[in-house]
């Protein structure tokens, strides 16, 4: 499996998640299954559907945050050698003609474009990865390409 990068913050957040669908969410899954096993007819018992659904997503998302945990590497500043765009690195990019702008780079699981965090596998993201203060990076993206600077990085 490929290695899963995290900020200590969401490696945090997948762990509390993690628990609380072993000991709690399962359980009430479990409960409404009971109940709806004891309502009659299971072949025309919609609540029985739902819950068994419910489950299979519960048993999905336990897995995939097994998995992500297990192939985890938490990143930080040791990880990030000053001067050059790594994961968890916090880069000030300019495009000609735009505001500065501030990103997170982060791995997959912790993107989320609106808080300024983007993923390392995205094209900006990609792009900017190993470059230092002063390079002009070319963007390649679906809708076109563009060149960014970087300004600063933290």
């Amino acid at each position: 499996m490929p290695t899963s990068y995290l900020t200590r913050e969401g490696y945090e957040k997948s762990e509390k998640e993690l628990a609380y669908l072993r000991t709690v969410k399962r359980k009430e899954v479990a409960t409404r299954l009971q109940d709806a096993m004891e309502d009659g007819e299971l072949i025309e018992n919609a609540e029985y559907e739902a819950a068994k659904n419910e489950q299979s997503f519960v048993e999905g998302r336990i897995k995939e945050l097994e998995i992500l945990l297990a192939n985890a590497r938490i990143i930080g500043e040791e990880d990030n050698p000053q001067g050059i765009v790594k994961v968890g690195s916090k880069v000030t990019i300019q495009e000609e003609g735009f505001e500065s702008e501030k990103y997170m780079i982060v791995g997959p699981a912790e993107a989320a474009p609106l808080e300024k965090r983007i993923s390392n596998e995205s094209p900006i993201g990609r792009a900017l990865i190993n470059h230092k203060v002063g390079d002009k990076v070319k963007v390649e993206t679906p809708g076109g390409a563009f060149t960014v600077e970087i300004l600063q990085i933290d």
